[in-house]
């Protein structure tokens, strides 16, 4: 079962790093229309990549054994 969840978390790992790209994206669209603060989107962004992130944790984790 080790390589069960394999494929799902490449996908995952995929998605977050688009993620990061388009929060990074939003900050610089921010910071060249001279915005002081950041972006609600990429607050969004941000934490759906966390989720993403914790997720990819979980498939990592090794099965309980009971």
């Amino acid at each position: 079962m080790t390589g069960e969840y394999d494929e799902i978390r490449l996908k995952l790992e995929a998605i977050s790093e688009e993620l990061a790209d388009l929060a990074i994206s939003r900050l610089r669209e921010s910071i060249d229309a001279g915005g002081s603060e950041l972006p609600v989107d990429e607050k969004r962004l941000t934490r759906a990549r966390r989720a993403v992130e914790k997720a990819i944790h979980l498939l990592d984790e090794p099965d309980d054994q009971h």
